[in-house]
């Protein structure tokens, strides 16, 4: 009996362990610049991808701006549109670095609510090394400044 008694201890210890790392967050905190709120996160293929980030924000931007984490990214195509129906197309053709932030891309002075970003992007480099990982960010309007 002793034997089995053994094996049940294992099974216990081994079982509260695993329940132990598994419980763990898997999420990570991400420092945001006072003034920008992050609007979306999207792991970057090889391929020409595109993606359409619907923004859930009740704020008003002045600016977006991207920021690059594990690889360089090519941003080819851009389209913001904005609640009241507008469009705004910068022109946009840039290579982002790993872990740096794109140019600022002006929305407003006044502020705009912004309703989905439409954009096309790749990773560059080896895909032994991985994807991209972006980050986009928003400048938040304040009516007081």
């Amino acid at each position: 009996m002793k034997p089995i008694n053994q094996w049940i201890r294992t099974g216990i210890i081994s079982l509260a362990a695993f329940s132990l790392f598994a419980c763990g967050s898997s999420r990570r905190s991400i420092g945001v610049e006072e003034g920008w709120e992050l609007l979306s996160e999207k792991k970057v293929n090889f391929v020409r991808d595109k993606d359409d980030i619907h923004v859930d924000s009740r704020n008003q931007f002045t600016a977006i701006r991207f920021k690059v984490e594990d690889r360089d990214v090519r941003i080819n195509d851009l389209k913001i549109y904005f609640r009241n129906g507008d469009k705004l197309e910068p022109k946009i053709d840039d290579e982002v670095p790993a872990n740096q932030f794109s140019r600022e891309i002006e929305l407003a002075r006044d502020g705009r609510y912004i309703d989905h970003i439409e954009f096309k992007y790749r990773t560059t480099g080896s895909v032994l090394k991985g994807r991209a990982n972006m980050l986009i960010f928003g400048k938040k309007y304040y009516a007081g400044y």
